[in-house]
């Protein structure tokens, strides 16, 4: 008799009501009893295989389906009663499931340590002394004899409960569901599955064989790299932004309370009008209240199922690894590495440097405000909730237009909400960033001044020339615009060579006369003003041939000079 087939038997009523210190990993959450034939889903989550079978089918559009899913549309999708993830069943239902033989293990041994005598599950009368781990049969003094005494059992290795219950754990092998009695210990790699010696020789003969033993390592290696490198960080994080959101709603509440004792201070000093006025003041505010935090739960309530889904994967994983033989890790090796890589890829992962919940820190109450009249009195004071909208944010100043090398910039940046007015307040995080687009290690730094009437001024410093990409961001998002493109241009050095009106002047009247240029000309008369034809091109500077003073110049290693007969020329310093 199997595992599953004894689980099968045990009356509920005795295990009914979790009321008594039972282990919950004994359990199923569906029924509440004591697992009987427990299945393990593609989530990781043990029910009972009736109860998975009562589940409601959850019908999902065909236009839902990726073209991987759109051949098995027979089969039966349902939620996860735990995690409410969508787990497909296979066609011959929840039968086709991997057993969770850690659950068993778990209701044995839960059974072993309750007060209640355990009968023979041979001949129902004698109370259980011995449990053959083979066949997985509690059995009396009588049984056991005879099941010593039988050829086919006599080898099975027999232990007495007292002993088993000494060890608290359980070493029960499993066995073969095609050949009862046989141990799965080898592994069939074509097919990816334990198995016994008989399907080794019948169903798989053909097919590579290894002990389980030789290839656990490998398997569990996968397992753990997914549990130790990604999946524990993933872990922290998610604890680290609960309690971030934890936090908030409480820093929210006592801000809200704060504002609403501000509020009654200051409608306190005035008649009936000003009560009604702060009335409507602690109404407003309520509302804000009520919107923020359905905002954190929602938050709170992704951050914690996707914790949920990530601790129960990572438990039993971990669970699997450290109590489970090799054959349990092998037989559930397939579908925890399919949730764990599911997990990774998909998991909801908030970053440390995203996650910033709304800790109502834009809420204030600004009491030199107009608020109109009540009951024909005016009145002031104001709850002020206006957000920074990103899209209105507005850069002022020419510092992100065009820049100068060695010259400092200058912008101001504005913040306003969604209405385009200017928030009447500082406060909020700005990052400038300023970095070379080619040289990505040329960075700027800059310098951020909170106004304290909503915009910012920013300035730094171009150290080099060329294209940078500047970053302009306000709680860690970019406003409208950003990133900015600014190109500094190089700073042009004065020239320091020597301005000729034409080569005829600056040689001593030389007609055949070479420029720097270089240039030449015949001689004759007409040309720069002085009786005589000058040079074809323009008077320029000897160093560069510009005719402006303020332009690049060549590196002062190369310069035009007077030859000693007069001639201008080019010569290297």
């Amino acid at each position: 008799m199997s595992e599953c087939e004894q689980t099968e038997k045990q009356d509920p009523s005795e295990h009914g009501g979790t009321g008594q210190s039972m282990s919950p990993l004994a359990v199923c959450t569906v029924c509440d009893r004591l697992f009987r034939d427990p299945k393990l889903l593609p989530c990781l989550h043990t029910f009972c295989s009736d109860c998975i079978g009562q589940l409601e089918p959850f019908s999902r559009p065909l236009s839902s389906l990726s073209p991987e899913q759109e051949p098995d549309r027979a089969a039966v999708t349902v939620l996860c009663p735990d995690c409410d993830s969508e787990v497909d069943l296979p066609p011959s239902g929840p039968s086709g499931l991997s057993t969770d033989h850690l659950a068993l293990d778990a209701v044995f041994l839960e059974t072993l340590l309750s007060d209640r005598p355990l009968s023979c599950d041979l001949c129902g009368e004698g109370g259980s002394e011995s449990r053959c781990e083979v066949c997985c049969v509690n059995l009396c003094e009588f049984c056991c004899q005879a099941h010593r005494r039988q050829k086919r059992t006599a080898s099975h290795s027999v232990q007495g409960l007292d002993e088993l219950k000494s060890r608290g754990r359980l070493s029960r092998p499993v066995l073969c569901p095609l050949h009862p009695g046989q141990e799965l210990r080898l592994f069939c790699q074509p097919c990816d599955l334990p198995v016994c010696l008989d399907c080794a020789v019948t169903l798989h003969r053909d097919h590579r064989c290894c002990p389980t033993h030789d290839v656990i390592d490998r398997h569990g290696d996968r397992i753990r790299e997914l549990v130790a490198g990604q999946l524990r960080p993933l872990l922290e994080r998610l604890e680290e932004s609960l309690q971030k959101v934890d936090v908030s709603q409480e820093a929210l509440q006592a801000r809200v309370e704060a504002t609403a004792n501000e509020v009654r201070a200051f409608a306190r000093g005035y008649a009936s009008a000003v009560e009604s006025h702060c009335l409507s003041l602690l109404h407003r505010l309520e509302e804000l209240r009520v919107q923020r935090r359905n905002q954190l739960h929602l938050q709170r309530a992704q951050l914690k199922q996707a914790l949920l889904d990530v601790r129960g994967s990572v438990e039993f994983a971990e669970r699997l690894l450290g109590s489970g033989s090799d054959a349990e890790i092998l037989s559930a090796k397939g579908v925890t590495l399919r949730r764990l890589t599911s997990l990774v890829e998909s998991s909801y992962d908030p970053h440390p440097a995203t996650v910033a919940p709304d800790d109502g820190s834009s809420i204030c109450f600004m009491p030199g405000e107009p608020a109109g009249e009540v009951e024909g009195y005016p009145v002031v004071g104001v709850i002020s909730s206006k957000t920074v909208d990103l899209s209105k944010c507005t850069i002022e100043g020419e510092g992100l237009q065009r820049g100068e090398e060695g010259e400092r910039g200058h912008f101001t940046l504005v913040c306003r909400d969604s209405a385009g007015e200017q928030l009447a307040r500082g406060g909020e995080h700005v990052l400038v960033s300023v970095v070379h687009k080619e040289k990505k290690n040329c960075s700027v730094e800059t310098t951020v001044v909170d106004n304290s009437n909503g915009s910012y001024s920013v300035s730094f410093t171009h150290e080099k020339p060329g294209s940078y990409s500047v970053w302009v961001c306000v709680r860690a998002q970019h406003v409208k615009g950003s990133p900015f493109i600014l190109n500094v241009q190089r700073k042009m050095r004065r020239h320091s060579g020597t301005f000729h009106c034409c080569c005829f002047c600056s040689s001593g009247g030389a007609k055949e006369a070479r420029c720097g240029c270089p240039g030449t000309m015949p001689g004759g008369f007409k040309g720069c003003g002085h009786g005589h034809k000058g040079h074809p091109g323009k008077p320029h500077w000897s160093c560069c041939g510009s005719t402006t003073e303020q332009s690049e110049c060549l590196p002062p290693s190369v310069l035009a000079a007077v030859s000693p007969r007069g001639h201008l020329r080019t010569v290297e310093l």
